[in-house]
């Protein structure tokens, strides 16, 4: 069976349609967002060939963490924060398509399957993480997009955000090389896997992975579509591209804060409308029926609610831990929706079975197949999340706990050689196969939630219901155990016997 996965980063679930159903936005979990209707029409027309699960969680945050999950199937933040693939990770491209650099002819004989790479994501090349792209047969890299080091050229150019800011580059890049709505990055990314597919769709068993980076910031979207939330489109005082990561109020007034979520609905517009020409191919090529096509994110992001805009500033509440995930079988499940918990990680296992290839042992995923074909089968008990040092997050679906860390957040240790490039963190020396890490405290409460009451968390029942707080407790531990994580994380957070 062929596989694609399409991975479009920090889209927020209630504005899927298979998930607001035609609701406007304050009516699917959260009073704080506005009154309008998101219309994505080609997720519906995904959602109507697949199964559209209710209950999908990220694991590790925030965006190359979530991609190491899905590249290794084992959850990233019990060990380590943001940073690259490791020699022995076993990353799912190579578990595809064998040893890198060999001819395809070779890879075939082997039995391994053709991967191809599409994306506009920089991080997957940038220092610090850069190397994510290497395992699969084939690689395309869409230029320009955040802080892309690509064009230098000495000119003038409009610029929304502080020109002393990383997305600086973005906005000489776009100057230097959009000219229509085809050139925006999601247009080009799934145009590039559009044009893939109409060239390789004889191929056997073949693994195509488009990890688009909208509608994650910087939000530049066509005028025409931000004027389906925003009459005025960018003929505004001042706009700016991205929402700080902080409590809005201290920073915009509530006409402001409309505006960016207006630019952020017209993005997601965006990657759908272009969305529509993959799966147009689809059709054209007859491929549904050999392959099967997974859908989703690496995380959410505030936007207005709980007061905040933006991520990776407290727990893993539902606006960035519930995640859309829609899965295309050729046989299974279509049309049909699922309470079972998943999670980022099930994909390593899942893509591996659908192209024929062995699961490594070890990992922390299951394979999705069985509940996609049997609506009663099961996949966890409990989903897990967090940001490497931080609180952690267990579920069940029902129940959400947020364990935040004793006041020393110690003992804590990275599990790498490696140093910390990108989200910074203060490592000491490289020791046993680990360096002692000092991070900040943590100045949040633990907090837990009835999520079938309260589905945007705002309640904290922890002083309220002190036994189900002790149920999650002790579930959250005996997972930590059952996945073999570091035992210092339960001294960490409190949980050591």
């Amino acid at each position: 069976m062929n596989c694609i996965v399409i991975l479009c980063d920090t889209l927020r679930r209630d504005h899927c349609s298979p998930y607001h159903q035609g609701r406007p936005l304050d009516k699917v979990q959260s009073p704080e967002q506005p009154n309008w209707v998101v219309p994505t029409p080609n997720m519906d027309r995904l959602a109507e060939r697949g199964t559209t699960f209710e209950n999908a969680w990220c694991g590790s945050t925030p965006c190359m963490p979530a991609r190491r999950d899905i590249y290794t199937g084992r959850y990233e933040f019990l060990e380590r924060g943001w940073g690259p693939l490791e020699d022995d990770d076993l990353d799912l491209p190579r578990q595809v398509s064998g040893p890198p650099n060999q001819s395809i002819t070779k890879s075939k004989r082997d039995g391994y399957s053709v991967s191809q790479l599409i994306t506009d994501h920089f991080h997957l090349w940038e220092r610090g993480s850069g190397n994510y792209h290497m395992g699969y047969t084939g690689v395309e890299f869409i230029r320009g997009h955040e802080s892309d080091n690509w064009k230098t050229d000495p000119v003038e150019f409009p610029c929304p955000d502080d020109p002393m800011s990383k997305r600086e580059r973005h906005f000489r890049n776009v100057h230097l090389t959009r000219e229509s709505e085809a050139d925006h990055f999601a247009a080009q990314v799934f145009g590039e896997a559009t044009d893939w597919l109409r060239r390789n769709h004889e191929h056997d068993d073949f693994y195509l992975h488009i990890d688009c980076f909208d509608p994650h910031e910087p939000w530049d979207p066509p005028e025409h579509l931000v004027k389906k939330f925003d009459e005025r489109g960018y003929d505004v005082d001042e706009w700016s591209s991205r929402a700080v990561y902080d409590e809005w109020a201290d920073h915009y007034t509530e006409d402001e804060l409309r505006h960016l979520q207006a630019l952020y609905a017209a993005q997601v517009v965006l990657v759908d409308r272009w969305l529509g020409e993959l799966l147009d191919a689809m059709n054209e090529l007859e491929l549904w029926e050999d392959t099967m096509v997974v859908f989703t994110t690496d995380h959410g992001t505030f936007n207005g609610d709980r007061g905040r805009t933006g991520k990776i500033q407290t727990h893993e509440h539902d606006s960035l831990a519930h995640i859309p995930f829609i899965v295309s079988h050729p046989e299974y499940g279509h049309g049909e929706r699922r309470d079972q918990l998943v999670q980022l990680v099930d994909i390593y296992p899942t893509v591996l079975n659908a192209v024929g290839r062995p699961c490594p042992d070890d990992r922390h995923g299951v394979d999705l197949e069985g509940v996609l074909q049997d609506p009663d089968a099961m996949t966890r008990e409990w989903a897990i999340a967090g940001q490497f040092g931080k609180s952690v997050t267990i579920t069940d679906g029902d129940w959400i706990l947020h364990q935040s860390p004793i006041e020393s957040n110690e003992p804590l240790y990275w599990y790498s050689h490696r140093d910390a490039m990108f989200l910074q963190y203060d490592l000491g020396p490289f020791e046993d196969g680990r360096r002692p890490v000092d991070c900040p405290s943590w100045d949040t409460e633990t907090w837990l939630s009835d999520k079938r009451v309260d589905p945007n968390e705002y309640e904290n029942l922890a002083d309220e219901c002190p036994e189900k707080l002790a149920e999650m407790q002790t579930a959250l531990t005996q997972t930590l155990c059952d996945l073999n994580a570091p035992p210092e994380q339960r001294e960490r957070l409190g949980l050591a016997e």
